[in-house]
């Protein structure tokens, strides 16, 4: 059991109890080695996977993982027992935007600082396919500095809970800072609605009251989808504008986020230094308790946003939810190329190695080999999935055939040959030269709310 003083992992000394909820409490704590402050979430495993609330922790870490950004929460470890997952974040120390809003309204050129940082944070958050759907003042942290930082990904979703419509459709939120397309039900582009809920934080950081007010829900909700709202007049006229723009109930012409960073309210004084990703690596700790059929998907698919965080050394996050056994024997890989050119290096290998290729519908390519191993011929299935329009994961995995085989097929033939492609195998460390410019994560400090 935690309690302040007891030493977690060998590595953090934990403080006092900040917050807690029904499945995680969260920690003030010290790094033994280096003495730098944290916090820490302790998230019971039972608790969650009785409530079926594992798929939401993984996509936490995932999310936290993918969106490294100065003016986001970061997550710095994730480490785990039999009982217990823990999640190392930044200790961020300055309290919620929300308390500076509830004194009164904030002056222009700071009220304009804390947007600038927002919309940078989910300018990047929606680079990488990441969708907060919960930002308002309470989400909004500020460090000893002043500086913005997004918490709470608890609500948020990624690129791959889009339907085939391309749209979200899971109604969730704060009901006044909620987008009208989100009300609807009918779905809604969850970068538009972000944009809409950063309108409203403007509105209310210039104006010290929220823009859509009712006692009564279903009343506010129809200002919300009429856009009905009107700026106090003590706000610079340029800044109503951009308002306007954003609060348009119409998501097809509301002011898209490269748009806000070019209007010239915006720009003043804009530190864009301050914007640049910060590149770093969440670490992983779990306690110790031949002839080849070669199938390839063309198109890549929506990545499962818990394979994302596999790639690096020493975070393949698999022992933290499920017992360790030789069932998957799988290697992945980043590629910086286009998912064209991973196909074709593919092809190209398929073919070196003698397979017949043989395509098939819905975008695969089979090779297929022509001499039997010692349990039947040697299949493995590769799959690509997009990260970003400029990142790819391919996943390869044995299929049929003899695992040794399979290995040693991997090891001298295939890892060799696609070296030109691949920016890092799983559990290896990327080329420097190939570093990325970013870093990138999504779920809530579970059910936890702060004093």
């Amino acid at each position: 059991m935690e309690k302040k003083g007891s030493i977690l992992m060998q590595r953090y000394e934990l403080g006092k109890l900040l917050g807690q909820g029904t499945f995680a409490k969260v920690y003030h704590a010290r790094d033994i080695k280096t003495g730098a402050t944290v916090a820490i979430k302790v998230i019971n495993k039972k608790k969650i996977l009785k409530v079926d609330l594992m798929d939401q922790i993984k996509r936490e870490i995932s999310v936290m993982s993918l969106v490294r950004h100065p003016n986001i929460v970061q997550l710095y470890e994730v480490m785990a027992t039999k009982e217990k997952i823990y999640f190392v974040i930044e200790y961020v120390k300055g309290g919620e935007l929300f308390n500076k809003v509830a004194k009164g309204k904030l002056k222009e050129d700071a009220a304009r600082k804390y947007f600038q940082q927002l919309i940078s944070a989910v300018d990047f958050c929606h680079s990488r396919g990441v969708y907060h759907r919960d930002l308002k003042p309470e989400n909004l942290l500020l460090d000893e500095n002043g500086n913005l930082k997004i918490s709470d990904f608890g609500l948020s979703a990624l690129a791959e809970s889009k339907r085939q419509d391309g749209l979200l459709h899971t109604t969730c939120g704060t009901p006044a800072y909620v987008a009208p397309e989100v009300i609807n039900g009918r779905g809604y582009d969850g970068a538009k609605a972000d944009i809409w809920s950063c309108g409203v934080i403007l509105f209310v950081l210039l104006s010290g009251y929220l823009p859509f007010r009712d006692s009564n829900l279903m009343e506010m909700y129809k200002k919300i989808g009429k856009a009905e709202f009107k700026c106090p007049n003590w706000i610079n006229p340029d800044a109503r504008r951009l308002i306007s723009k954003i609060l348009d109930p119409n998501p097809n012409t509301r002011i898209s986020i490269s748009k806000i960073m070019q209007n010239s309210w915006f720009r003043r004084g804009f530190n864009k230094s301050r914007s640049n990703i910060e590149c770093g690596k969440v670490k992983e700790v779990v306690d110790a308790d031949a002839t080849v059929d070669l199938t390839v998907e063309i198109e890549p698919v929506n990545l499962n946003a818990f394979e994302i965080i596999s790639l690096s050394a020493g975070f393949d996050l698999s022992g933290l939810f499920e017992e360790s056994d030789d069932r998957k024997k799988e290697c992945k890989f980043m590629s910086n190329q286009s998912a064209k050119t991973i196909v074709s290096k593919l092809e190209e290998l398929g073919k070196r190695l003698k397979m017949k290729v043989a395509k098939k519908n819905g975008g695969l390519v089979k090779f297929e080999g022509t001499k039997q191993g010692r349990k039947g011929v040697v299949c493995i299935d590769a799959e690509i999935f997009e990260v970003s329009p400029n990142y790819h994961l391919v996943e390869m995995k044995k299929s049929n055939g003899d695992t040794l085989e399979y290995q040693k097929l991997m090891k001298q033939e295939i890892r060799p040959s696609l070296k030109d492609i691949v920016w890092t195998w799983q559990g290896e460390e990327p080329r420097p030269e190939q570093l990325p410019e970013f870093q990138t994560s999504d779920v809530p400090l579970l059910d936890v709310e702060l004093p």
